[in-house]
């Protein structure tokens, strides 16, 4: 998979491409990734790219020009098949849509915003969509672009056992169950019995119930949705009335 990221920062993907399962599965030429500097589109002496709102109003804006040519760029190189901006009025991210972007995208041009935002013509001319990793903001589009790349590189066919993936939080439609390890017993805390029993059904079915408690009690809004979307079983269901 293809990543084309904008940015004024290039230096900060040095995270997702010198680190950890990202790194491992860019070493495997799995994905890849290359930025483009709006900057190096412009031809003004200091460089600008961002210019004062019309209508008034504090900070600064991103102009459309520099980053539409960097765009044109990418897919002149052969890359954007889909041009993505990052920005907290966009949709949200979820699992599914990461999903779905490893399973269905080849290449993906994603837009950094910076300052107050981008000049919404450029959003309406040359971006697919737009895409929000939480409600709050960011100082610019960056950790929500390596947020994105990580949680997509780590879905592609290759980059994880499949077990791991499909047992993490949100594979289904639930929070993930709480995990342990050794010591067994530490600062007065055991580690519960059946996962020490060596009972693989019993561990299924303590897991099961532990996701739908954490998930009941932290995120009930994803309870509703497993539900609608036909994800809990009658056992489910009892349990979640033993434990509400």
């Amino acid at each position: 998979m293809r990543f084309d990221v904008v940015t004024l920062f290039p230096a900060m993907f040095a995270a997702v491409v010198d680190h950890g399962i990202t790194h491992r599965a860019h070493q495997q030429k799995l994905w890849s990734l290359t930025t483009w500097n709006p900057r190096d589109f412009v031809a003004d002496a200091h460089r600008t790219i961002d210019d004062r709102p019309f209508g008034g109003g504090p900070g600064m804006v991103m102009m459309a020009p520099p980053l539409a040519d960097a765009v044109a760029a990418v897919q002149q190189a052969g890359g954007g098949a889909k041009v993505i901006a990052l920005a907290p009025n966009g949709v949200p991210l979820t699992d599914a849509r990461v999903r779905r972007f490893a399973m269905e995208a080849e290449s993906v041009t994603l837009v950094c915003g910076r300052y107050e935002g981008i000049d919404q013509r450029f959003i309406d001319a040359c971006v697919d969509e737009v895409i929000s990793i939480g409600d709050f903001v960011l100082s610019g589009g960056e950790i929500a672009a390596m947020a994105l790349i990580d949680a997509v590189v780590r879905q592609l066919p290759g980059v994880l056992k499949d077990e791991s993936s499909a047992d993490e939080s949100f594979a289904a439609g639930l929070l993930d169950a709480k995990h342990y390890t050794r010591p067994e017993q530490w600062r007065d805390m055991a580690v519960p019995p059946v996962l020490l029993s060596g009972h693989h059904a019993q561990i299924a079915e303590w897991r099961r119930h532990e996701a739908l408690r954490l998930t009941a009690r932290q995120r009930p809004e994803l309870i509703d949705r497993a539900r609608a979307a036909g994800q809990l079983n009658p056992t489910d269901e009892r349990q979640l009335r033993s434990t509400i």
